[in-house]
Order: structure tokens, then C-alpha cells, then sequence
């Protein structure tokens, strides 16, 4: 069946990125925006991993000791034997790895990711053909509207409204999905007197 997309909270969590070159920029780069306590570890970094700030930079090789206290670890290094013995490591102590070039070592992968703000949508072909996850990602980027955190913010502030109005829980579902479409339509967050109409509609109390 392959990999089973779970979405975790990364934030305050540790992860060790061994590597120092343009991979392993790319790794921290996508992994930054969710707040994890990341450190990177090699020789010499790039100068953009250099200057990038937030991240914990051990100047020295792969050490086995890097590895406590870590939830996930990501071995981007040139050399596969360096990358062979942080996935074994890993799986020995139970920490999730990922091995660049290849999924064999992984235990988890880097989907291509499409969203705005809270909305991610993670595309993997399971390590197949990352050019086909890239070529989805963006034509799912490209159908979402580009005021979606808006809508979002919107959306998540009328749940308790609509857990006062339907009790019920279908109905409630049905009055969201509502509200929705309805923002869908205008291509914005509603207005209040908008909203309340389509409470109306609906059959909200």
C-alpha cells in the first residue's frame, strides 16, 4: 500500500539534518516553516545554510551521539555510506529517517507540498517519481484561490456558531459544507450578514 500520508506537529520538536550542501538547504528550508528545534551537522555548511539562523550548526562529521533526543533525522551527506549506517542507527533507536536518494533507507518521505497557511496538501508517489508528485503539486496549487488562508481563518471561526445552531451533527456538517461553497462562489470570507443567511437557509436556529 505504500506510505501512509500522517500530518504531525513538528513544532518544538527536534530533527537533525547531517549534510551540508544544497540538499541539505532544501531539507531545512522545507522543514523551518514548521517550527521544529532543527540542528544540521557536517564539515562545512553552504553559505546559505551559513546564514539561515534558527538552526543549531555542528561544525564536525556524523557522529552516533548526534542522534539523542532526536524525533526524526534526515541523512543528506555524499557519501552512502555515512547515509547507510544514520538510517540503520535510526531504525535501531526508533527515530523516523530519511535518506536522500533513497527510499529503501527512508522511513519517511518528503512529499511535494501545495496549500495556504493552515491548508497543506502533501502529493508522494512513494518515492517513484518525485517529478509527477511536483507536477500534481502544482496544479493542485493552482486550483486553490489565492485568498485560501482567509477563507480558512473564516471557516474556523463559525464552528462554534454552527455547533450552536445544528446540534445535529449532519446538519451541522451540511451547514458548514454550505458556507463553504458559498466562499468558494464569492472567491472571499463572507460577510456577516451573508453568513447569516446561509445559517438561515440551512435551518439554523
Amino acid at each position: 500500500m505504500g506510505y501512509f500520508p500522517f500530518f504531525i506537529d513538528l513544532a518544538g520538536r527536534a530533527g537533525l539534518v547531517v549534510g551540508g550542501g544544497s540538499t541539505a538547504l532544501r531539507k531545512l528550508e522545507k522543514l523551518k516553516p514548521y517550527g521544529p528545534a532543527l540542528t544540521a551537522a557536517a564539515p562545512v555548511f553552504c553559505p546559505e545554510i551559513e546564514g539561515m539562523g534558527g538552526v543549531t550548526l555542528l561544525r564536525r562529521p556524523f557522529r552516533e551521539e548526534m542522534l539523542e533526543g532526536q524525533f526524526f533525522a534526515i541523512a543528506a551527506t555524499d557519501d552512502p555510506a555515512v547515509n547507510h549506517r544514520i538510517a540503520a542507527l535510526c531504525r535501531e533507536r526508533g527515530i523516523l529517517v530519511n535518506v536522500v536518494d533513497d527510499r529503501e533507507e527512508c522511513t519517511f518521505l518528503f512529499p511535494a507540498l501545495a496549500g495556504r497557511g493552515a491548508l497543506s496538501v502533501g502529493v508522494s508517489t512513494g518515492g517513484s517519481s518525485p517529478t509527477a508528485a511536483v507536477w500534481l503539486k502544482e496544479r493542485i496549487d493552482g486550483l486553490l484561490p489565492p485568498n485560501m488562508e482567509e477563507i480558512l481563518i473564516f471557516l474556523d471561526g463559525q464552528r462554534a456558531e454552527a455547533r450552536r445552531r445544528f446540534p445535529g451533527e449532519r446538519e451541522r456538517s451540511g451547514a458548514l459544507k454550505a458556507l463553504f461553497r458559498a466562499c468558494l462562489d464569492r472567491g472571499r470570507p463572507l460577510d456577516e450578514g451573508e453568513a447569516e443567511e446561509i445559517w438561515r437557509q440551512e435551518g439554523g436556529r
